[in-house]
């Protein structure tokens, strides 16, 4: 797992994501809880088959998880999903 990385740009982005998952209605538990993880997976998918892919990795990866958990779901499931879901995506990576 990732480190806790400290930083101005990533406390801007803690507060900006925050923002927008009260925007879109979303438990911001769920970003908090993955935001590390799913900046490893970007800069991967970055620096390994398409930079362009990277942020379209991540958004299908949550858009993967969501579905598959439901809207009722917790914050706690949409987290593990999510997680099992980056863990596919590392398993293409190291394939391709």
């Amino acid at each position: 797992m990732s480190e806790k990385k400290s930083d101005p740009d990533l406390e801007n982005a803690h507060v900006w994501l925050e923002s927008v998952s009260a925007g879109l209605g979303q438990d911001p538990a769920v970003i908090q809880a993955l935001v590390n993880e799913l900046l490893d997976l970007t800069r991967d998918v970055a620096h390994g088959p398409s930079r362009p892919a990277a942020p379209l990795t991540a958004f299908l990866v949550g858009l993967a998880s969501g579905r598959a958990v439901g809207t009722d779901a917790g914050p706690e499931a949409v987290v593990d999903k999510a997680r099992e879901n980056i863990g596919q995506v590392l398993h293409l990576l190291r394939k391709a």
